[in-house]
């Protein structure tokens, strides 16, 4: 029938899981496209919090198919955990869980040659979650890599052996210490305990769910702004983060794309290294830390933030033709009398609204219009029309700045937390 898709237009941790969650019975399919583990996917369910990094959001609702596309990397250790720890909740993870025989396998020497080459860059370190997702995209776009369908195959030992061997290889041009026996133990164990898992032609079944009158919906993972084209290069990830990837990571024609819909927090925030021109050095900063809890689900890592920076969504929302925006996290701004909106950059003295090729090295002043904060707990409120006006004009704001719907609204960490404009 039709393939909406679900993104982040930030630095992602935009609140992504939960928006998916919620939508997912309104699906036949969810369906992951690109990244890897590096993911974090948070939802909250009768106080219950829990973290996916591979499988897709839509696990938590039964009955609901959940495809892992071609486009993403996996690591069958991390993605072993997961299922372990889903299925310890009762989860029926096996039954509703496909696999795409073309999404790529991350290596345990994928992983080391991740941390080796960020120790090498010193004080010009990206931020990698040190999870392997470089390199594997590296081996995957060099026409090196293993791929989950080469599980199936007889030879997928020496297959491993001669990719490995060519990472060891590599790895004595750094001067880093590691210990490969003890992983590669772990991870063929977990490789031979993930072969009772549905591997498919994911594409195949994809097309055919949606000529059979099947929906789907396409979940990202990270943001906008950390896609490898058109994100903050080279403060990046690894793969395409935008809706064209959606395409590219399960085989769906951008003809079977119905809706875009882009999520967003009601503030900004960013985990390591890269230009983020809203940032907040002080005390408000650390507030919005504080209030919102921003830790990194898969690292733990303190986030940075940040006031919310309308340049950069224009531009997102552009990119990914946005049909409607969700907007997450408002709760953590309950106690600000103010709350700053960026309107505008200033660099040598100009003001501009466009996003520049490089933001590396650049003096970027971000041109500020502050509203009013409602000051007050969101908790007993359910429809739009009841939202405090402070919070409408914010959205209304937003909304108007963007010329894109505000569809819904986070107001909590629960899933009964969200309102939705009927």
């Amino acid at each position: 029938m039709y393939t909406d898709i679900l993104l982040g237009l930030q630095w992602g941790d935009e609140g992504k899981g939960k928006i998916v969650d919620y939508l997912a019975d309104k699906y036949d399919i969810i369906a992951r496209f690109q990244g890897g583990p590096n993911a974090g996917h948070t939802l909250v369910i009768d106080g219950v919090k829990t973290v996916l990094h591979t499988i897709p959001s839509g696990i938590l609702k039964p009955g609901i198919m959940n495809v892992i596309g071609n486009g993403v990397v996996i690591d069958p250790t991390t993605l072993l955990k997961e299922i372990n720890q889903l299925e310890a909740k009762g989860v029926e993870v096996k039954k509703h869980l496909l696999i795409s025989k073309r999404a790529h396998l991350i290596l345990p020497t994928h992983k080391i040659l991740d941390a080796a080459s960020e120790a090498a860059k010193g004080a010009e370190k990206i931020g990698s979650t040190l999870r392997g997702i470089g390199p594997t995209y590296m081996d995957k776009t060099g026409r090196n890599g293993l791929r989950i369908g080469d599980m199936l195959e007889k030879d997928f030992r020496q297959r491993y052996e001669k990719i490995r061997d060519k990472h060891l290889h590599l790895l004595t041009l750094y001067n880093f210490d590691f210990s490969l026996k003890e992983i590669e133990a772990q991870w063929f164990e977990s490789i031979e305990q993930l072969s009772s898992l549905q591997f498919i032609d994911a594409e195949y079944y994809l097309n055919n769910a949606l000529r059979s009158d099947k929906k789907i919906l396409a979940e990202g993972a990270q943001g906008t702004m950390l896609d490898i084209d058109f994100g903050t290069y080279p403060f990046v990830t690894s793969s395409n983060t935008v809706t064209a990837a959606a395409c590219n990571g399960l085989g769906i024609a951008p003809s079977k794309v119905r809706e875009v819909i882009g999520i967003a927090k009601a503030y900004c925030t960013r985990v390591g290294g890269g230009p983020f021109p809203t940032e907040l050095h002080d005390a408000v900063g650390d507030k919005i830390r504080s209030q919102g809890n921003e830790f990194g689900a898969t690292t733990g890592r303190p986030r940075r933030c940040g006031w919310f920076d309308l340049p950069a969504m224009h531009y997102a929302c552009m990119i990914n033709g946005v049909t409607q925006i969700a907007i997450t996290k408002a709760d953590v701004l309950n106690n600000f009398e103010q709350i700053d909106v960026c309107t505008a950059y200033e660099i040598d003295g100009k003001q501009m609204q466009e996003i520049p090729f490089d933001m590396i090295g650049k003096q970027i002043t971000p041109v500020y219009k502050s509203v009013e904060g409602w000051q007050q707990s969101l908790e007993s409120f359910k429809e739009f029309s009841e939202l405090p006006a402070q919070l409408t004009n914010y959205m209304n704001f937003l909304s108007k700045e963007l010329n894109t719907p505000i569809s819904m609204l986070s107001t909590g960490p629960g899933r009964e937390e969200l309102l939705v404009r009927k």
